[in-house]
């Protein structure tokens, strides 16, 4: 099946069995030997760090067969390691080639890292960074505790889904906590301490098992390119969205009142 499909849509055994999760990747290695007529390019395209799933799945659509064409050549710097960058191209241990155009693919810094480029301040000005520098720790993904009139939208430990969606949902239920303030005065939101604990912990939990959590990506935090980002942390909260619906709206119809509200 086509796009996300045979991720998201295939047996849930592919993202916590080993030998489930070896079946399919076996099967789209075989995939991949077919479109990619020389095979020791092939085995190079095969992933061997990671099972299928376990790292955000690409959308492609005849990349494979890009490598086929005789103009493309395919350069792995585990083997031969980029020694600079020249005027006129990059210079590897072994060769040096010359192009129009370089696009650095450095990785992304997910999840936490637009917030770590923000000064953000709380209660006596300690930093969201500082914060957070041992993982995240939210309510909902939406608030944290010490960070008052704050609100993220599909920050760390918020619940995923199909994005746009997901998004709309968190950006909603922020507007009816705000209009909720607004009608009564208030002036300072708030999580509590002991429900970003909860939260945070929750979240943990829902990780346990999963494959995933076994795997160097930009979903568990790791960037080699970026300082402080070598360590794996949960960052999403994998309940499913149905779920983390429930739990947000449950806190709506109670009145907010698990939040510190003034």
């Amino acid at each position: 099946e086509p796009g996300f499909g045979i991720w998201m849509g295939n047996f849930r055994d592919i993202l916590v069995d080993r030998k489930a999760n070896a079946l399919i990747s076996d099967f789209l290695a075989r995939k991949i030997r077919e479109r990619v007529k020389d095979p020791v390019v092939a085995e190079k395209l095969i992933p061997k760090n990671h099972g299928f799933g376990t790292r955000r799945v690409p959308l492609e659509s005849g990349y494979y067969e890009v490598y086929n064409e005789p103009n493309v050549k395919l350069v792995d710097i585990n083997e031969t390691p980029i020694a600079r960058i020249t005027p006129t191209g990059v210079k590897t241990s072994d060769a040096e080639y010359e192009f129009d155009l370089i696009i650095y693919a450095t990785g992304f810094d997910a999840i936490t890292g637009s917030f770590d480029r923000i000064d953000i301040r709380g209660v006596d000005g300690v930093s969201l960074k500082e914060k957070w520098q041992d993982g995240p720790q939210t309510f909902l993904g939406i608030l944290v505790d010490d960070f008052p009139n704050m609100l993220m939208v599909m920050g760390p430990h918020a619940g995923l889904g199909n994005f746009p969606r997901a998004a709309e949902y968190s950006a909603d239920w922020v507007t009816g906590l705000i209009r909720f303030a607004r009608d009564r005065d208030l002036t300072r939101i708030e999580a509590t301490a002991a429900g970003a604990v909860a939260w945070t912990d929750h979240v943990i939990e829902s990780s346990e098992g999963l494959l995933f959590t076994e795997v160097d990506s930009w979903m568990t935090g790791i960037n080699r390119n970026v300082e402080g980002k070598q360590v794996r942390r949960i960052m999403r909260y994998s309940g499913g969205h149905p779920a983390f619906r429930k739990r947000c709206d449950a806190v709506a119809a109670e009145g907010y009142r698990e939040l510190s509200l003034a």
